[in-house]
């Protein structure tokens, strides 16, 4: 075998050496402690970006700071430029981790431990390191690395929306990295999703069971008749299936109402979630929704009000790109084969990236587990990988602009 995806492999294995030389543990491991040190709840992650920030500054890296909306944590942009013109590769992580207890930094054995060191501080601090080898070994001929971090990523306390601002403001890419905890395989289809909430009143207030005017809606009822609509609805969208995705789908996870067994209620509020496959227009989606509460409170003589918020549109990867073709070749000079192709089973800004930008966004981190709870790791030899691949794939990508 000459040549990987049309790369000689000759420019691979030279470029794969001189990056895994380049790669430092000790750098890597310290700056994944300096942002893990730093508590940063969703819309509270200011001070993990300052210290972001920081890092890049004493590296030498003009370093800029916009708002991109959120004016309480502003964003990290950094760009390393090659020798020459060519296509930009962006590195992209988010600093915020979900509302739970922090949990310090920590090394056990092979593996760093503490908030955010899963999800996605320690992914981010390897693609840092990547940005680091990639200059320190001098492979990148042309074009630039962007990096970016940010805020608000996790729902439901941010939606993603400090993300989606700086794409919307022409941050980003001609394609981009994000190096979320999946490595076992090159995610190239993913469903959207939004959070819905559905409140069902009627008029007056919470009363006996036995005093309740007969004439009045039942909010109970009509929750349950909504319960029996969407799961009607649900078994519609089992033929709206991707190949590779998975299904459309509406799920109900809470339902309540009332404070005591023999109390008619004035409220019952329902919430779940929505998600679609990729070709599915979200405004359609949403619409839908939303007409058949309308006929439900008609029909009932109901308040309905709802919150239908969108955590993220669906994704999909061309597998005939540039991108994902000296991604591969990449992988197969550090680990030998290529990823093989499968679902990505969350979401996250690679699916923003596909629908507000157009371009290509590959998720790929480290090996890691242990996302959303206080039982977070990330393997060490894992992080020191994934800097390597995302620097020798900027040096692979970037001069061919």
């Amino acid at each position: 075998m000459n040549s990987v995806n049309g790369i000689p492999l000759e420019q691979c294995t030279r470029l794969r050496n001189r990056v895994s030389e380049a790669v430092i543990r000790d750098r890597l491991l310290t700056i994944a402690s300096r942002l893990i040190s730093v508590p940063s709840p969703t819309g509270e992650a200011g001070a993990a970006a300052d210290v972001l920030a920081e890092i890049l500054g004493e590296e030498g890296f003009a370093v800029e700071r916009p708002e991109a909306g959120h004016p309480a944590a502003p964003a990290v942009v950094a760009r390393l430029e090659g020798k020459r013109p060519g296509k930009t590769l962006q590195f992209d992580g988010h600093l915020d981790t979900v509302h739970l207890p922090f949990v310090p930094f920590a090394v056990e054995g092979g593996r760093i431990r503490g908030s955010g060191s899963s999800d996605m501080k320690g992914g981010l601090a390897a693609a840092v390191e990547g940005m680091l080898a990639a200059r320190d070994a001098g492979v990148l001929e042309a074009g630039t690395i962007l990096l970016t971090a940010h805020d608000l990523h996790e729902a439901p306390w941010g939606f993603g929306l400090q993300f989606d601002r700086m794409l919307m403001d022409g941050i980003v890419g001609d394609a981009v990295l994000i190096p979320e905890p999946l490595c076992g395989h090159l995610p190239v289809a993913g469903r959207g999703q939004a959070c819905w909430k559905i409140t069902i009143r009627r008029d007056g207030s919470p009363v006996h069971e036995v005093m309740r005017d007969p004439e009045a809606p039942r909010v109970i009822p009509v929750g349950a008749e909504l319960v029996r609509r969407l799961h009607a609805l649900d078994d519609r969208l089992a033929g709206q299936v991707d190949a590779v995705a998975g299904r459309s789908s509406v799920f109900v996870g809470q339902l309540h109402a009332g404070e005591i067994y023999n109390q008619d209620p004035a409220i019952c509020w329902l919430e779940g979630t929505r998600r679609w496959v990729p070709g599915c227009d979200r405004h359609e989606v949403e619409a839908e929704f939303r007409g058949m509460l309308a006929e439900l409170a008609a029909e009932t003589g109901t308040q309905i009000d709802s919150e239908f918020q969108l955590v993220r549109d669906a994704y999909a990867l061309d597998l005939n790109s540039t991108f994902v073709s000296v991604f591969q070749a990449a992988r197969v000079a550090i680990d030998g084969e290529p990823l093989p192709t499968g679902p990505k089973a969350f979401v996250d800004d690679g699916n923003s990236v596909s629908a507000l930008a157009g371009v290509p966004s590959i998720t790929h981190g480290p090996f890691a587990g242990g996302q959303h709870t206080v039982e977070e790791w990330a393997s060490i030899e894992d992080l020191m990988r994934v800097a390597t691949l995302y620097a020798l794939t900027a040096a692979l990508f970037c001069p061919q602009g």
